[in-house]
């Protein structure tokens, strides 16, 4: 049943005494206000013999005290080997002075919690709820929520409004208001069902783990179903905990975030844990090359659009602005800050038929500024342009005012890398425009065997800067393919593929097209299978080494022990096998040569050249033969471009 619209509360007593009586039907008889009643039939094997005695409820060892509803005490004492339980089809929740506490998980893969034993004290509510069930990989959890939404408001039914502390909740709005949990696996808001709800200056915070941030067990806020529009406009989250995550879009619904700041730190695994894949992938996975058991935020399912604004995303390492397991999503940033805060993680992870777009943000990561996990993810760097802002206003439904959108700077995307800049290991595109700025320690563009589709436009400014004085290196997969499995360098020669062509460009093939840019830095394809590295320059300058190469690792075997060592390789070039390097020089471009390279075909407009640095002079032989580099040119075979 949705509750009134109603504003909580003078006194935690009067708000039980209103809860017991939305929550009764179904959940058993009422108990009087301090005082506790057993389920009239507790089942077999169990006793209901706990004694109470006014606002006190003491549960001994072997007991089993069914809370049949919504009960406040003062006082509660669970013994070792006691049990506090719900009727079934109901979750118990306990909080104590306003605070969500003492639930933990039956097993450390339990889909479910009960309540610690230990001695509570102060203003106690056991709250009796309609469980939430959620559902994803076969496992179905038994979610909790201080507020569950639907489509006709507030679910009294379903809330543990006990944890909701100050400010007004009413069937549209929160405004005003804390939750804090330090149990397991609760979550704060849970606006589903086509509701359309509003959480304003609302702070969140929530100590412990939670379960599954695929349905969003654990988190802060969720947003989940066809029609459910959730809007969050400064509100604070900062939790700690494994998969206790900040917020989750999930399953159709549009969240909207402004001026807001969600910041989650990893928390401790159970020490029985092992690796387990869907609903019980606890951390990530280390063949990723990063560590981590927390995202700060994820989306999921089909057409769902998740729109931060003006907003702080912060993850300890694994992932700050994620995307899982999607279809016809749309993921946007605009004027956001994405960091990692730790030594590793990525600031944003496109997984499935997605389009992310990171407008006028700054990304400070550090291992990945993107993972683009999966084929159909496309990814726009750029800039927070009036237009475009006022466009994805109406494209996302996200319901800025003329005074918001006006108060927007316009503002460039700038990155920040400890290590790498964006990371293929699944086929994407890749668009970079404005005046964005990628600045990383390590390789630019990292691409491990599949299709990577790049276009960098610097006509207003962007800009690469690889610290190791690579922008693209196409790789084969270093993935050993399962947590357990090991990657192995390959000692022998790469045999060719006769029937693979080397010179032409292939819908399979990695490419990058650039315009309008100066770039420094090398380019190599290290495929021992078909795939070529296709590039295209128009109006721009590249200085650096364009070749096919062999790769190698540091350490000829990674392992769990070595994740750290993912993606790291150093290139040696040599002549092209089934790698080919098919490069364009249109526009008036000119390619400075400063080391041999290994290609199997150039094309020159008659407006462009290739050069070597001052003081040298660029040769070119043909299969074997010399050949002058001709503008106007087109040259396929085994090439190779040589300074001295």
């Amino acid at each position: 049943m949705a509750a009134e619209s109603k504003a909580y509360r003078p006194s935690m007593r009067d708000r039980v005494r209103a809860l017991v009586a939305l929550t009764a039907a179904g959940a058993g008889s009422v108990a009087l206000p301090g005082t506790a009643r057993a389920a009239d039939a507790a089942g077999p094997g169990t006793a209901a013999t706990a004694a109470t005695a006014g606002d006190t409820l003491s549960v001994g060892a072997g007991e089993t005290y069914v809370v049949g509803t919504t009960t406040a005490l003062g006082a509660l004492t669970l013994a070792e080997g006691g049990t506090l339980a719900a009727p079934d089809g109901y979750g118990l929740t306990l909080t104590v002075d306003g605070v969500e506490t003492g639930s933990v998980l039956t097993a450390t893969l339990a889909p479910s919690t009960t309540i610690a034993p230990g001695t509570y004290t102060g203003d106690i509510v056991l709250t009796v709820a309609e469980q939430n069930p959620a559902a994803f990989a076969g496992v179905t959890f038994a979610l909790r929520q201080a507020l569950y939404v639907a489509a006709d408001g507030v679910v009294a039914a379903k809330s543990a409004t006990s944890a909701l502390v100050g400010g007004t909740v009413t069937d549209t709005a929160a405004q005003g208001v804390s939750v804090t949990s330090t149990g397991e696996a609760f979550d704060g808001f849970y606006v589903a069902e086509g509701a359309s709800y509003a959480v304003t200056d609302t702070v969140i915070g929530c100590t412990g783990n939670g379960r599954c941030d695929f349905v969003g067990d654990g988190a802060a806020l969720v947003g989940t179903g066809s029609g459910t529009r959730l809007v969050l406009d400064g509100v604070t989250v900062s939790n700690k905990g494994v998969e206790r995550s900040g917020l989750v879009a999930a399953d159709g619904a549009n969240v909207v975030v402004k001026n807001s700041a969600v910041q989650c730190l990893n928390g401790v695994l159970p020490s029985d844990y092992v690796f387990a894949g869907g609903a019980n992938m606890l951390v990530v996975p280390w063949r990723l090359g990063i560590s981590g058991n927390v995202r700060a935020t994820n989306l999921l399912g089909t057409g769902t659009r998740a729109t931060y604004i003006n907003s702080t995303i912060a993850s300890e390492t694994w992932g700050a602005f994620s995307t899982d397991s999607v279809s016809g999503a749309q993921a946007t940033a605009v004027n956001c800050t994405i960091s990692n805060l730790g030594d590793e993680g990525y600031g944003s992870f496109a997984d499935g038929d997605v389009t992310e777009r990171i407008l006028g943000c700054t990304l400070d990561v550090g291992t990945y500024a993107t993972v683009i996990g999966a084929s159909d993810s496309t990814v726009y760097y750029g800039d927070s342009t009036t237009e475009d802002v006022a466009q994805l206003n109406t494209d996302l439904e996200l319901g800025l005012g003329e005074d918001e959108l006006a108060a927007l700077p316009v503002r460039s995307t700038t990155v920040t890398s400890r290590q790498f800049g964006v990371m293929w290991h699944g086929a994407g595109t890749l668009h970079i425009t404005g005046g964005t700025i990628l600045t990383t320690a390590a390789t630019t563009f990292l691409d491990k065997a599949v299709r990577a589709t790049i276009t960098v436009d610097g006509s207003e400014g962007a800009a690469l800067d690889p610290g190791n004085g690579v922008i693209l290196q196409v790789m084969e997969t270093d993935n050993p393919g399962s947590n357990d499995g090991v990657y192995t360098e390959p000692v022998d020669d790469p045999v060719k593929d006769d029937t693979w062509d080397v010179t032409a460009a292939h819908d399979s093939d990695s490419s990058a097209a650039f315009t309008d840019i100066a770039l420094t830095g090398d380019f190599y394809n290290a495929m021992r299978t078909g795939r070529n590295m296709v590039l295209g320059f128009t109006g721009s300058r590249v200085t650096g080494v364009l070749s096919a190469s062999e790769s190698r690792h540091a350490v000829d075997t990674i392992t769990s022990a070595e994740y750290a060592q993912l993606g790291h390789v150093t290139n040696t070039a040599q002549p092209v096998v089934n790698n080919g390097v098919v490069v364009t020089l249109d526009g008036g471009s000119q390619w400075t040569v400063t080391g041999t390279s290994y290609l199997s075909r150039l094309t020159l407009s008659a407006d462009s050249a290739v050069t070597a640095p001052a003081g040298s002079a660029v040769s070119m032989t043909v299969d074997g033969e010399p050949a002058a580099i001709e503008p106007g040119g087109d040259y396929s075979g085994a090439i190779t471009i040589g300074v001295g």
